[in-house]
């Protein structure tokens, strides 16, 4: 396919997958959240998912409106299409809705930047990379990819409506998280959007949506377990039959 160079997309995969793998060893979590520093200066948490998930979004139509083709042509274009679902979701519902404390710039600007170069990877890639034949509608592999997409989003979805009910406007303090996927796991909005990613590296059947997968595991992973230690440490009455990531196993 035209203008398609395959080592930048290796390069860029390589990184995601790197990028992944150092968080496994990253010896304190993210500070942000639960886990915020006294690092200054902060952004208002609404604003911050707003400006870092906006450029994953704005990057991925832009370059889909760039080259036009029928929505339901190419299969790389209904995945790119996914991709964006996503995004739009988060910057301009999920920012909107969130109860977040204030976000650390530092961060904020790491994740605006690993959104944008993200963005860039996935799109460039299924807009000029990918190779799909005529039947790929049909395969299993794109089939499965895309029920598990749709289940890991809206279990992600459902994850954070509960999450949001836990305070009264004006609450700080934290409490345990019950209903739906909490039931058995920490990080139930965390294990939405894995499987999330995971259904669209299969759809894609692709190299950079395996990395951000692989990344996706990783970050959101360690998360779930810090989570996971928190509610530990904080609740003496935290259910100990729920696990951290994985129902009944991990």
């Amino acid at each position: 396919m035209q203008m398609c160079h395959q080592v930048p997309v290796l390069a860029g995969s390589i990184t995601l997958a790197t990028m992944g793998t150092l968080n496994l060893c990253r010896p304190e979590p993210a500070s942000y959240g639960k886990y915020l520093s006294n690092t200054v200066p902060f952004l208002p948490a609404r604003v911050a998912w707003f400006l870092q998930e906006l450029p994953a979004f704005v990057v991925s139509v832009g370059m889909l409106a760039w080259q036009p083709r029928s929505l339901f042509g190419p299969p790389g274009n209904v995945l790119l299409g996914l991709f964006c679902i996503h995004y739009f979701h988060r910057t301009f519902i999920y920012s909107l809705l969130t109860k977040g404390r204030p976000f650390p710039a530092l961060i904020f600007l790491r994740a605006a930047a690993f959104c944008t170069g993200n963005g860039v990877l996935q799109a460039y890639y299924l807009i000029y990379c990918a190779e799909y034949p005529e039947e790929w509608y049909t395969d299993a592999r794109f089939c499965f990819g895309v029920l598990l997409f749709v289940l890991g989003m809206g279990v992600n979805i459902h994850s954070d409506h509960l999450l949001r009910q836990l305070r009264k406007p004006g609450e700080v303090t934290y409490k345990i998280p019950q209903g739906g996927l909490f039931t058995y796991v920490s990080g139930a909005n965390y294990l939405g959007e894995i499987i999330e990613w995971m259904g669209y590296a299969l759809a894609a059947w692709s190299v950079p949506a395996l990395a951000f997968a692989f990344f996706s595991l990783c970050f959101l992973g360690i998360r779930a377990f810090n989570h996971h230690r928190f509610y530990l440490k904080m609740f003496k009455d935290y259910p100990k039959s729920r696990k951290a990531l994985i129902p009944f196993i991990f």
